[in-house]
C-alpha cells in the first residue's frame, strides 16, 4: 500500500496547536541507560542495504545514537526501515533529493512517540520540533532544519505527500502498511528486514502509540472535518489506521 492509499484512508490529521518555547522541550543532556537501550548506541549501521547506502556523516551518527537513546528497538528499526522503504520509493520515482536531509528526517520521525520526548503536542509535532532542537544544538543548516522539521511534521498527514522528496518520502506508509511492490521489490523488503527486524511490530507499535495518547491526550490529533463526519454524516465509516495496520503483508 502507497502513501497516496494511506492518506485518502484516514483523512488529513490536524496539526491544531501552538509551539512550546524551547524551554519546554526536554534537553538533550545524557540521561541514565534504560531496558530499551538493550544495544550498544554507538554501533554502526551497516554500509549499504537493499542497495541504499546508509548516511553516514557526523551528524547523521549522532542521530542515530540519540535514536538509539530514546527508542525502543522496534521503533528504532522502524525509523531505519521508513529511510531505506523510502530512498527506494524515491530512486524507483527517479526523484532527486537530499540524502542526509532524508535520513535525519526519517531517523528522527516518530520522537513524539518516545517517553523522553512525549508531550501535549500531536505527536508528529512533538517530534519536529524535539528534532529541531537537537539540530540547532548541532549547528546543522537552517534551511535543512526547517525541512526536516517539515518532513517530521507532515509524515502523518495528506500534505507531505504534495512537498518536495526530503518531506514527502519520510512518511511511513511503506513500513507501517506496506511497500509499492511497482516501486520496491520483494528481495529488497526481504534485505531490509532482515538488517533491521520488525520486532513484533504490528502490535508493539499499535500499544506504543494508545500509551503515549493515555499519557498526553492530545497527542492524537484530527481535523475538524473528522469531527463533523462521524457527528453528522449517517454513513461516514471510515478505515481505521489500526485495522490497516493489521492487514499489512508483513508476518509481524
Amino acid at each position: 500500500m502507497d502513501r497516496r492509499h494511506l492518506t485518502r484512508s484516514l483523512g488529513v490529521l490536524s496539526l491544531g496547536a501552538m509551539i512550546p518555547h524551547s524551554e519546554s522541550m526536554p534537553s538533550f543532556a545524557p540521561r541514565r541507560p534504560h531496558a530499551s537501550d538493550a544495544k550498544d548506541v554507538s554501533s554502526q549501521l551497516p554500509t549499504v542495504v537493499a542497495g541504499i547506502r546508509m548516511v553516514d556523516s557526523s551528524i547523521a551518527r549522532k542521530a542515530v545514537k540519540l535514536g538509539r537513546e530514546c527508542s525502543a528497538p522496534y521503533l528504532f528499526n522502524h525509523a531505519v526501515r521508513t529511510f531505506l522503504f523510502g530512498s527506494l520509493a524515491g530512486r524507483a520515482l527517479g526523484q532527486h533529493f537530499d540524502e542526509e536531509q532524508l535520513f535525519l528526517a526519517c531517523i528522527l520521525h516518530d520522537l513524539g512517540l518516545t517517553d523522553r520526548f512525549q508531550g501535549d503536542l500531536p505527536f508528529e509535532l512533538q517530534g519536529a520540533q524535539a528534532a529541531k532542537r537537537f539540530l540547532e544544538e548541532n549547528a546543522y543548516s537552517k534551511e535543512g532544519t526547517e525541512t526536516i522539521w517539515d518532513g517530521i511534521a507532515m509524515h502523518a498527514s495528506a500534505i507531505g505527500q504534495f512537498k518536495r522528496p526530503e518531506i514527502a518520502l519520510v512518511g511511513a506508509g511503506a513500513d507501517v502498511l506496506g511497500p509499492d511492490s511497482s516501486q520496491i521489490k520483494k528481495g529488497e523488503i526481504d534485505e531490509i528486514v532482515n538488517a533491521f527486524p520488525r520486532l513484533n511490530f504490528k502490535t508493539v507499535f499499535v500499544k506504543g502509540c494508545a500509551d503515549a495518547i493515555r499519557n498526553h491526550p492530545r497527542t492524537a490529533s484530527r481535523s475538524f472535518m473528522r469531527d463533523i463526519a462521524e457527528r453528522e454524516v449517517g454513513d461516514y465509516h471510515p478505515k481505521n489506521f489500526c485495522d490497516l495496520v493489521a492487514q499489512a503483508p508483513f508476518v509481524e
